[in-house]
């Protein structure tokens, strides 16, 4: 029986450690976790926030994924949008969801985010979403 998500794995191209820990840490506001000694040898930052962890692995042959992409749930969407904006991130809105406000962001090596927050569907007499 699945009971949860432990983490995203997204990939990133050899070297880009420092841009990452500089976005992920920076702009988005996560905290870096060790990686255990062994996979640190392979490359790659691992983050968190909340219950919320993203690994990124370096892949030789690295292509963004355009897209597939984690969606993170945040709250006080508009102000966090600010604060990537602010810190020089792309923030594109997206009104297509029902029920959620939400925006797309690409971390510094172009894979793609999806950061939502759903709003009180039931005054736009929508069904409340499957969590």
């Amino acid at each position: 029986m699945l009971t949860a998500v432990d983490h995203v794995q997204l990939a990133a191209p050899p070297g880009s450690e420092d841009a990452l820990r500089a976005y992920y840490t920076g702009v988005l506001g996560m905290t870096e976790l060790s990686k255990p000694p062994v996979l640190a040898a392979r490359g790659g930052c691992w983050f968190a926030a909340g219950g919320v962890q993203l690994h990124l692995g370096v892949e030789e042959d690295f292509r963004p994924a355009r897209k597939a992409h984690p969606g993170l749930r945040v709250s006080g969407i508009e102000a966090y949008a600010r604060r990537l904006e602010e810190r020089g991130a792309s923030v594109v809105w997206d009104g297509d969801l029902p029920g959620h406000k939400r925006f797309y962001s690409e971390d510094p090596v172009g894979n793609r985010l999806e950061f939502l927050e759903a709003h009180d569907v039931r005054r736009h007499g929508l069904e409340e979403p499957c969590l």
